[in-house]
């Protein structure tokens, strides 16, 4: 494709990071993670943050440290990749699906209330697109039921709610450092978190339960080969190579959340009247980062196959969750309605002005 859906950018400075690491020796979870830790958990503004290899360990690990009784239930949003799900099936708990608002992409409030039953333990709240959801009415009722709440940040980093960033509002926050994430570190995950408990425990069930990890049994003057296992834990830690990308990609990401938001602008701006396109609603207490940009279109195919013709990469994000065997179908208008019309157009540090005025005249000359 002329122009890709997504394209990582890796600055000269994680280049070099990385390349430090490699040159030192000691490239496993290390120096280089905790410093990463510390760094985004004060970007985040959370007192913790647990270096991961993935979003869904750290969705795995938020489920797993709340113990909650087998065949629980989880409600989740049907519009999500599916590891968001699939981390609950891991845990042996019950995902419920709840509907979406089909001018966002993200839970509706209404529908989690209605879906609330004397089974329900957690909740999981996916961000989509980067684009927050309503996050106090969500925790409101929450809290009024007894229910724990994750949040999936895959999306968000970087994006803010009422002023605060995302990542900093509850007990559990999940996030992506794939390598086309807007926090790109080839891949990784972190879980930021209030409870300095669960801090402790989650640094022990990401490296199999044992009590005290390589790096920290090796800085004393000789190799001290003695610790516990207290629990069955995961390999599930973050390494100092995407640490080092890491510190390095933190800098710029408020930089390149902004450009991100440039082009979300001039996408809205020329589409808002073509004609078969409809436009996510974005509020004002709330900024987006802009991981996706989804527009609604009519005839999906032919728009998806016209700009194929053109050298335009996109996406569908994504098939609702539910139509998978694993999971029960379920009725959801909302979810039905937006993943049968949603369409990802590219966004990505890469693109030019002229890319995203090629995109939006190719699609205002009609599919």
């Amino acid at each position: 494709m002329r122009i890709p859906l997504f394209r990582p950018s890796i600055s000269e400075a994680a280049i070099q990071n990385a390349a430090e690491v490699l040159r030192s020796g000691w490239l496993g979870l290390g120096p280089r993670t905790r410093e990463f830790e510390q760094k985004f958990a004060a970007y985040v503004g959370a007192p913790h943050c647990v270096g991961l290899n993935s979003c869904t360990s750290a969705i795995h690990l938020a489920l797993h440290v709340l113990d909650l009784p087998k065949g629980s239930e989880v409600i989740t949003t049907p519009l999500t990749f599916v590891s968001t799900n699939h981390a609950i099936l891991y845990e042996g708990l019950t995902p419920v699906f709840a509907d979406i608002d089909r001018e966002t992409g993200n839970l509706m409030v209404s529908d989690v209330a209605a879906k609330i039953s004397d089974r329900t333990r957690a909740l999981i709240v996916v961000h989509y697109g980067g684009y927050p959801a309503d996050i106090d009415e969500l925790y409101s009722l929450a809290r009024e039921r007894g229910i724990a709440v994750i949040e999936d940040c895959a999306h968000a980093c970087g994006a803010t709610y009422k002023q605060r960033r995302v990542g900093s509002h509850g007990d559990f926050h999940a996030f992506s450092f794939h390598a086309v994430k807007n926090l790109p570190m080839g891949d990784g995950g972190a879980l930021t978190v209030r409870s300095s408990d669960h801090d402790a425990r989650l640094r022990r069930l990401r490296w199999l339960g044992i009590d005290k990890d390589t790096y920290r049994r090796t800085t004393r003057s000789s190799y001290d080969w003695d610790y516990d296992v207290p629990e069955v834990g995961f390999k599930y830690h973050m390494n100092d190579i995407e640490a080092a990308i890491g510190l390095a990609q933190l800098d710029l990401i408020d930089r390149e959340n902004r450009r991100r938001a440039d082009i979300a602008s001039a996408y809205r701006g020329a589409l808002s009247d073509v004609s078969g396109v409809t436009l996510t609603t974005q509020s004002t207490d709330r900024t987006s980062s802009f991981h996706l940009f989804p527009v609604l279109v009519e005839n999906r195919e032919a728009f998806i196959a016209k700009l194929k013709d053109a050298g335009i990469g996109v996406g569908v994000h994504y098939r609702r969750n539910d139509e998978y065997p694993m999971y029960r179908k379920s009725n959801l208008p909302g979810a039905e309605w937006f993943s049968s019309h949603v369409v990802s157009l590219p966004m990505h540090m890469c693109l030019t002005d002229d890319d995203v005025g090629c995109v939006t005249s190719t699609i205002a000359s009609g599919w």
